[in-house]
């Protein structure tokens, strides 16, 4: 069935235009977890600087200040062996680019020994420095794949549970010595388990949500830089258009003036044929003049049934669906005029593709305006959206909507398109909304207060309700 487009209760309907679209897709090994090559080998250099210095003043407090008796020897000869470490990788080329997954796993595991061996010879678990052992894990957690960040936390978990069964005691005042429950070591040992999975857990799934949401951002960039290209381009074809029309004018004279001239034969074929080729190119340049694409100011204005026209043109000739497009406001008030904004139109197709991929049979697109707002709203009658879907729908990589497999278009995920048509409708003011009818179908509605998107009134006025 074609697709019908009304102005409610009438009006004229002008001229159709392509709809242009941008399809997106998702660099490889987007939904696999944190980004990989996000951590500096320096950060790591600084961090463990700053770990030594927290180390040796821990030391030398507990030994000088509380009079505790400490393992000087062993204390020291591992936090030396951390800053020999640390130089070393300082003075290297690798403390000077990004380390790589396995080099960043290696040195976070390395941390994680040299803090095991000083919590050996200073009581294990029940050190109130043991919490520690969670740093490491968090770090990796954040910013390494999940295969070697899980090789990080089970070397913690290792550690803790080695501390827990063997070490010496914790430094205590002289001549005393400190006597704690089994059920305290185990329950210490409990709750360093404890956060670093929970931690580690946590700071896995906060970076993984990050780095989706950064990766679905730059490809709503992408979508919106290639939209405004495309609508440059047709300022520039309009502008070639009328700068070429000239010479080509030209040509077509001469040309003329040779075939009046030459005797039959070939050359004057060649000359009729030069007058039918330049006419040609007149009618391509004329053609692209007139796309409503152009720079000026009046194609830079579109009515309100123009833009619902352009948002479901590319379904008008689709066949299982029948697609209607109406406008509708206060009687006696003309329908307003709307600057052309490429971002708009490819969110509003965007949402109605969806729509046409799960429709049984209708697609309703309706503009209604008032004294304050406009308001676009795409409904269908398909099957709607599930309530799993629509609590997170307007997120990147949503799976898919009930019935998915068999979409019109062969489109099974949905999340990351709706993300990018929200983010844009709502980056030029709208209030996007999604729901389902009361008699099924999903509906979504964009509204935006009048002055953000209205163009001021002139030519293309539309007309009285």
């Amino acid at each position: 069935m074609a697709s019908t487009a009304a102005l409610d209760p009438g009006g004229t309907q002008p001229d159709d235009a392509a709809v242009r679209r941008s399809d997106t897709l998702l660099p490889g090994g987007a939904q696999g977890g944190p980004l990989q090559g996000r951590l500096r080998t320096r950060t790591l250099i600084n961090l463990r600087w700053l770990a030594i210095a927290g180390q040796t003043a821990a030391v030398l407090f507990v030994g000088f200040v509380l009079k505790f008796p400490v393992s000087y020897a062993e204390c020291l000869s591992l936090i030396a062996l951390s800053a020999w470490f640390n130089l070393a990788l300082a003075l290297s080329p690798m403390g000077r680019r990004t380390a790589q997954p396995w080099e960043a796993a290696g040195q976070l595991v390395f941390d994680l020994v040299q803090l095991g061996g000083l919590l050996f010879f200073t009581g294990g678990v029940v050190n109130p420095f043991s919490l520690l052992l969670i740093a490491p894990v968090t770090l990796g957690a954040a910013t390494l794949p999940a295969r070697q960040a899980l090789g990080v936390g089970v070397m913690a978990l290792v550690i803790t549970l080695g501390v827990a069964i063997w070490a010496l005691p914790m430094p205590w005042a002289a001549g005393e010595s400190l006597e704690l429950p089994v059920v305290y070591r185990v329950g210490c040992c409990m709750a360093i388990v404890a956060g670093i999975c929970f931690t580690g857990g946590y700071a896995y799934q906060a970076a993984n949500e990050a780095a989706r949401m950064e990766l679905a951002l730059n490809v709503t960039e992408t979508v919106l830089a290639r939209e405004q290209r495309l609508s440059a381009l047709g300022a520039l074809a309009a502008a070639a258009a009328h700068e070429l029309g000239t010479p080509l004018a030209t040509i077509a004279i001469v040309a003329k003036e040779m075939a009046r001239e030459a005797p039959e034969g070939p050359t004057r074929d060649d000359a009729m044929l030069l007058v039918a080729q330049a006419q040609r190119c007149r009618d391509i340049l004329r053609r692209l003049a007139e796309t409503p694409d152009t720079g000026d100011v009046v194609h830079e204005r579109m009515s309100l049934l123009q833009f619902v026209r352009e948002v479901v043109e590319p379904y008008a000739d689709a066949d299982a669906v029948q697609v209607e497009a109406v406008v509708t406001g206060p009687p006696g008030t003309p329908a307003p005029d709307l600057w052309r904004r490429p971002e708009i139109l490819h969110a509003m197709t965007s949402i109605v593709e969806n729509a046409f991929d799960f429709a049984r049979n209708e697609i309703l697109v309706s503009a209604r305006f008032d004294a304050s707002s406009i308001a676009i709203e795409v409904r269908d009658d398909g099957p709607g959206f599930s309530p799993e879907v629509l609590a997170k729908l307007g997120e990147p990589y949503v799976t898919s909507r009930p019935g998915a497999e068999g979409s019109r278009t062969g489109h099974i995920g949905m999340g990351l398109g709706f993300f990018i048509a929200k983010t844009l409708l709502e980056r030029t003011g709208a209030v996007v909304s999604f729901r389902n009818g009361r008699r099924g179908g999903a509906i979504v509605t964009a509204r935006w207060l009048r002055d953000r998107i209205e163009a001021p009134p002139g030519p293309m006025s539309g007309p009285a309700f």
